[in-house]
């Protein structure tokens, strides 16, 4: 039986935005759910920069160019380790991140200041407020929308186990 969408990942979509001190302890989490499922999760990074943090915006964008580039996930995670930084120094650090993992840090710049990836971000964001996103991180597998915002505590099991479930019922 080779039917291939049997073997579809479950989608696990990560609402954060990169200047979210919160969004960067979730990414322990982010770790930990890769390392016990590996392929069968597809862990989606969804844009929902919040208006209080000034830099949440061009840094989505940013990560969006990283992708283009083919590192999207260490670039996002760079950013994340830095998010008091970012909040103090703001585009400067979003190129030199890019610089530092050897991607081409003019054409990030370019692109901040072209736009291209503003789209891709914007309807991320719309996407977010119309299911109810209001902070981050957000999780969101299956039809359930878990909000790390407040509280991660006891995030991670309940994401296991609606993970689990989904999984088994493709049998």
């Amino acid at each position: 039986m080779s039917d291939s969408s049997s073997a579809a990942p479950v989608v696990l979509d990560v609402w954060c935005e990169l200047e979210c001190p919160d969004c960067h302890l979730a990414l322990s989490d982010v770790h930990a759910l890769r390392a016990r499922y590996g392929d069968r999760l597809e862990v989606r990074l969804r844009h929902f920069p919040l208006e209080k943090h000034k830099h949440a915006y061009a840094a989505a964008q940013a990560a969006e160019e990283a992708v283009v580039q083919g590192k999207g996930w260490p670039y996002i995670e760079a950013v994340l380790a830095r998010t008091a930084e970012l909040a103090r120094s703001g585009e400067p650090l979003l190129i030199e991140v890019a610089a530092e993992l050897g991607l081409d840090a003019e054409e990030f710049d370019t692109a901040l200041i072209d736009g291209r990836h503003l789209l891709i971000v914007d309807a991320d964001q719309a996407e977010g407020k119309a299911i109810g996103v209001t902070g981050t991180p957000t999780y969101v597998i299956g039809d359930e929308r878990l909000d790390g915002g407040k509280s991660q505590e006891g995030l991670r099991e309940r994401i296991e186990e609606i993970a689990d479930r989904l999984l088994a019922g493709q049998g």
